[in-house]
This record gives structure tokens, sequence and C-alpha cells, in this order.
């Protein structure tokens, strides 16, 4: 097999031909322009002054908004078939008020699927899009440059993003138009669309992208964006269309939140709370938002369902405005235009759409590991999912994992050679082991290697973040695998030491003394079960540097703005590698109480009555049947729940928040209400809901059991598992815990 080589592209740009890029002030330059700035040449940025990109990319797809694409760029030219219409009055752009005006009004029509009759017709779209795939044709030098016939779908129910990019194979092989969010918001009909599409000969891939800005509706588990159960069918169509994901772009990073992994200190990196058009009365939306924990749902629905909708691959691009694409922190000149396009601007906190431009970041990247540089090749790259996303410089990350893969495959020069044929890469799915034991004596083995983009920072370490799931709960956990200099991990938690930062903030500067250019090592799973479904997937991380707005903070004499870092360390996420238990494995996991076995068995769901009775001013200890970790839980009667005594030692389910440090200052309290038979709690503006069993003792029981009834808290986002049950007050050192309550049989029948 060929060990394939990187090569670097972009997979997210809008030109002037996007609507919303012309209302902000990119007049200047469509989808030729694009192409030539990739290959190195310098354009025009919307402003008139020259841009160019530091290293040229080795491919590219323009993702002009599929919907009024091209209308007001049109609109606005002298002769064209639009601007004869009497509509196009209502186009024209002449100061800036303009651009909020324009905006609402196709943005809104998009939003409430109500598309403008004049604008949409075949006669203006089918030709904006005919020139576009011209335009990919004549930038395509195979071997040298590929650039690809793609576009954006841009599906903004209530403001919330659901937008993806369509990628052609084959610009020989599309349809006569696009199909827009215009014709259906629903991601499901764009799936059914590609399906006729490839059907036809047509072979495309779609890449969803900002999930941070989704609102949550990204990446459901429940319903599908219909209000349809999600089913086998909707997770084969999603992996069968949607291939990879965007983790990082201008708009923030889609990794992972710091609330929803709280154990991972790299996750607090270029957060943006913000929703599209700034909706007075809505507010971003943990759960569903971000790719870690999409990863987290698709193994445990595995396990709890049967399929995974989410074993998708990642990759980074810009969502740049400009038609050309900042991804250095050292040349960050905005992506919207006249909107953030001076420094000046910049820095001052300019607003738009409620977005303060000061949360904006350089762009990320795509690497794709390739046999040669050609659509066809780079294409089925995307299609195996053998991609890497960065925040925006060339690094390079590659992982292999296997059963056989020896600890010192780092140590030999053909080690990508030995792992292309002992394993499988990043993307890939890790067949059943040679030995299926719980005993941890069959693990899997893992490569990681990484290496600095050559004019940008050395690397601090390599980690693999592994998660996984048991009985509908999941967990994540990161290991540091190999780093640089002397450090040495702690004693506890195992974890490395942060690297120490030569970054100076007056003068906007480091220096490479730190760091290594290159990093490789192995790793075995010390912790792995055979019988669960997992995952794991790479992240590399650079030396700290100076954030952009360091450095034209510096370049103003203005002290750095103290929303953001000063510092930032870039990075690398590889794709994940799935692990699927098979059946025989699968049975030897320690089963859980689902809901349907405790009805079956005779329990009974409480109603609002009994679960107010259960809970409402009531301490009551629950333990977790998956963990074995025990939480006291104290229900307020004015409608506050908190989570105290926490074990530390005990991993803690997902979308719980940072339990840990909460139970042991107090702050943990999140409001609760009872309704419909559920207790219904918040996190991360979701609501989560318990559904609480009351299970009668047996009749063979004991009579001192006779006279006790047992409770399970099934919570809604573990797929139908009851894993909490209420429990007697444990006894420390002798010594019961007097306020803590069992509930007695005095619940109303």
């Amino acid at each position: 097999m060929a060990e394939r080589e990187a090569y670097f592209g972009e997979t997210h740009v809008h030109t002037s031909w996007s609507f919303d890029a012309y209302i902000f002030g990119n007049h200047l330059t469509g989808p030729a322009d694009a192409y030539k700035y990739a290959k190195g040449e310098p354009i025009k940025h919307p402003l008139g002054y020259d841009i160019q990109i530091t290293t040229p990319l080795d491919w590219m797809g323009v993702t002009d908004h599929s919907e009024y694409a091209g209308v007001v760029r049109l609109a606005n030219q002298p002769g064209s078939a639009i601007s004869k219409l009497p509509i196009a009055d209502k186009l024209i752009v002449k100061d800036p008020a303009d651009i909020q005006r324009i905006y609402l009004w196709l943005g809104e029509s998009m939003i409430e699927a109500k598309p403008i009759a004049d604008l949409v017709k075949p006669e203006i779209s089918g030709t904006v899009w005919d020139d576009n795939n011209k335009a990919a044709d004549a930038a395509n030098e195979p071997g040298k440059f590929t650039a690809f016939c793609s576009y954006e779908w841009t599906s903004t129910p209530n403001f919330r993003n659901m937008h993806r990019n369509v990628f052609f194979k084959d610009c020989a092989k599309v349809p006569e138009a696009p199909f827009s969010a215009l014709e259906s918001e629903a991601p499901e009909d764009l799936w059914a669309w590609m399906d006729k599409q490839r059907d036809a000969g047509n072979e495309l891939l779609a890449i969803s992208h900002n999930a941070n800005v989704s609102g949550g509706i990204m990446y459901p588990t429940e319903v599908d964006f219909k209000g349809w159960p999600i089913d086998k069918a909707w997770s084969d169509a999603r992996e069968r269309n949607e291939r990879l994901t965007e983790i990082k772009q201008i708009k923030g990073n889609s990794e992972a939140h710091p609330l929803l992994s709280p154990n991972d200190e790299f996750a607090n990196f270029e957060i943006l709370n913000f929703l599209l058009g700034n909706p007075e009365d809505s507010f971003v939306t943990l759960g569903g938002s971000y790719v870690r924990q999409a990863f987290k749902d698709g193994v445990a629905m595995q396990q709890a369902e049967g399929y995974n909708p989410y074993k998708m691959g990642i990759v980074g691009g810009s969502d740049s405005h400009n038609t050309g694409v900042p991804y250095r922190q050292e040349n960050f000149y905005g992506g919207h235009a006249r909107l953030d396009g001076t420094s000046m601007e910049r820095m001052g906190g300019h607003n738009f759409t409620g977005l303060d431009v000061r949360f904006e970041n350089p762009a990320g990247l795509t690497g794709l590991w390739a046999e040669e540089n050609t659509r066809g090749s780079l294409f089925e790259a995307m299609q195996r999912k053998e991609t890497f996303g960065t925040s925006g410089p060339r690094m390079k990350i590659r992982m292999f994992s296997g059963w056989s893969l020896s600890s010192d495959l780092d140590q030999r020069e053909d080690w990508v050679k030995a792992a292309y044929e002992q394993g499988v890469p990043m993307g890939g799915d890790l067949p059943a082991p040679p030995e299926v034991t719980r005993s941890g004596t069959t693990t899997p083995h893992f490569v990681v290697w990484a290496i600095k983009d050559p004019s940008a920072a050395n690397l601090d370490r390599i980690q693999i973040v592994k998660g996984w799931s048991q009985n509908g709960q999941s967990f994540e956990k990161i290991f540091d695998v190999v780093w640089s200099d002397d450090r040495v991990p702690d004693v506890v938690t195992g974890k490395v030491p942060a690297i120490e930062s030569t970054v100076n903030i007056a003068s906007a500067t480091y220096d490479d003394t730190t760091g290594k250019t290159e990093l490789i090592g192995t790793w075995s799973d010390p912790e792995f079960d055979a019988s669960l479904d997992a995952f794991y997937y790479a992240r590399a991380l650079a030396v700290p540097t100076p954030r952009w707005t360091t450095i034209q903070a510096k370049d103003l004499g203005v002290s750095p703005p103290e929303m953001v870092s000063a510092t930032v360390q870039e990075r690398a996420w590889s794709s994940p590698i799935w692990y699927t238990p098979s059946s025989d494995a699968r049975g030897q996991a320690v089963a859980g109480k689902t809901t349907d076995d405790l009805e079956k068995a005779g329990a009974v769901a409480l109603t609002d009555a009994e679960l107010k009775t259960l809970v409402s001013g009531k301490y009551l200890w629950l333990k977790n049947s998956v963990t074995g970790g025990l939480m006291k839980s104290r229900w307020t009667e004015d409608g506050l729940l908190m989570f105290m005594n926490i074990d530390p030692r005990i991993d803690i389910p997902s979308e719980f928040g940072d339990l840990v440090a909460h139970s042991n200052l107090g702050e943990a309290n999140s409001a609760y209400s009872i309704a419909d038979g559920k207790i219904v709690t918040n996190f991360g503006n979701r609501d989560y809901n318990y559904a609480v069993y009351k299970m009668e003792p047996a009749k063979s029981a004991s009579a001192d059991d006779k006279a006790k009834s047992s409770y399970y808290f099934a919570r809604s986002n573990e797929f139908g598992y009851a894993n909490y049950e209420v429990v007697e007050p444990p006894v420390f050192l002798g010594t019961e815990i007097t306020d803590a309550v069992v509930p007695s049989e005095s619940i109303a029948k």
C-alpha cells in the first residue's frame, strides 16, 4: 500500500458570489480569484489592499452559498439580467445601512423558508452554478493543484447553523443546479437528494460545519429535524452522505467545550458564544453542538441502539467571506470584508449581527492523506476519512491502531509502511481483537506522529482522546502520549505539566527554545475493555504563541483585549479510529437495567405527585450502576438541585459538567421542575429529564425487605437505561449520615 502524502486545502470559502459576502463589502473578487489566492498569487482584499497566502495550498473547493448565489452581485452589475428587474432596486448596496437591511431581508426569507420567487429563477441560479464549475475546471491542474466543484447548503432554522458544504468528485458529473436550503432546510432532504445524485453517477459528500453555533441541533440524538425518532435508517443516511465535520474555523472551535469536557485543560480554545443573527430570545446550547460530544453520543447509540450516526472524519475550514483566507495569527485580516477588514475595526470591538470580531480567529485548515494531488485521490481520502484538521498552521498529524503494532514501531524508519500493513489509519474501524477478554490482556496499540509547520511554532505534545460507552452512559479521558522537553507526568493524575511559555506579551513575540519539531510515540490503552464501544483520536499541541489580538494591539500601541486570551496553542486533530465490539465481546459487558426491563418486571413510573413527594425538600443518595459512584443529591422545595460528595476517582458521565469541583464548592445548583411524569433539569441551555421507576419488593423477600421499595432514575440522554438507584445513606467510619432521606412508603399510589 502506498504510504500517502498530506495535501493541505480549503473546504469552506466564500467570494463576492455569496449574497452575504457582497453585502459585507466583497465586490472585487470571485471564484477564479479564490483559486489564484490558493496558488500563492496576491489578490485584493475587499477594502482594496493586497493579501497573499503565506504558503500556497494544494487544493480548494469554493463554497459560495447556493441560496441566492450571485444575485446581489448581479443586481449591482449594470446590464445583468437581474439588474433589469424591478426587484433589483431592493438589492442595491449604497451605504452601510443597506448591509443590515438586505442581510435580514434575504436571511429571514431563508430562515422562514419563504424564497423570493424573482431571485430563484433557473435562468439566474443556473448560470451562476455553471460559471462556478467553469472556474474550478480552469484552475484544476492534476498533480499540482486540485479545484473541486462545490457549494454550501445554508440551512439556518431559527438562526441556528445547520450548514453543509457539498463536494463533488468530478466536475464533469454534477447536477444542473445545486440543492439549496430554499428547497428544504431539513438535512434529511439534502441527503435524499444526494442519494439520487449518486444513483445518477454524480459522486458527492457533505461536510457539516460550525456546529458550535448550531444551537444544539447539529448532532441530535433523539429526534431528527422533522421531529421523527432517530433510527438506523437515519443513521445510515447520515453516515453515507455526511462523511466529514469541520472542527475549527474563523467563527470558533467545535471540538470541545470546557463545561462538556471539564477534565480537559485544553478545551477552552477559541470558544464562541454566538448564534447567527444574534436573536434576542435564543442562547447557545452545548449538547449537540460539539464534535467530541457527538463522538461520545455516537458510541453510546451504537451500544444501546445498534447504530452510530457520528462516525465522522475531521477537517478544518475558514468560512472567510473575503475570497482570500488568513490562516496565521500574524496575518489575520478578518473574514467579513469591510466589517472586520482593518485592525482599527477589529481591535475597536466592532459588532455585527452580535459578533464581537475580537472573538474571531484565523481559519482552520484540512489535511488529506492521499496518493496524489488529483480530484479522485483526494476525494477518496475524504470518503475513507483519512483526514485531519489544524487550527491554521500546516502541522501534520498521523495515527494508526492495531492489535499487533509493536511498542518500538516508532523507532523504525519504515513505521508508516508497517502501520498500514499491521493496523488501520485514522478514520478507520479497528477490527475485532484476536482474543476477546475483559481482563485487559488484549488491548489496541497505537502509533502517533506529528511534525510542526516549518514556518510556525514547535510542538508541545501529542495526546490521545478516548471516548467510550457503557449502558447508555458515555465517558472521555485524555492521555498524554509523547511530549517535548524533560517534563514528568503527575504521579496522581498522569498529566504532563504545561510547557514553559516564552511569549513576551508587550512585544508580541516568542522564541523556539522549548518544544520539538517532530514527535512520535507508541501507546496502548491501559483501561481497554473489549466489551465496550470506544473511539480514539489524536491531538497535537504547539507551544504557546501570541494571539492575533496581542500582535495587533502591539502594532496599534494599545493593551491586548482582556476578553480573549493573549496567547494561543495552535493544534491539529486527527480523525478518530472506532472500536465496535463483536456480539460475543459485547455479551461479556455487565448488563444494566433498562426502562423496558423495569416495566417488564412490574416497575411503575412515578406520577408528578409521586415525584414531588419523592424529591421535593429531600436529600437522596444515588448510586450510578455503571461506575459504582455515589452522589448525594439535594432537591429544594423551591426547585434547586445540587449533587454533592462526588468521588474524584470515579468517572463522571457526559453532560453533567464538573461535578467534582462543584460538589466541593457548593456551586452546582441548577433548576428542576416536574411535569408530565418527568423531573426536568437543564445543562448548557438544553433540557434533560429523569423518569423515576418504583419497584415493589418481591413476594419472596424477607419481612424487612418487603417494607422497602426500590427507585431507579432514568436520564433522558442515556438511551433508555435506568442507571441511578436510590440507596441507603452510606456509613462513614461507623457513623451514618443522618441528613439523608430514603423515600418512605408515604408516596401516593
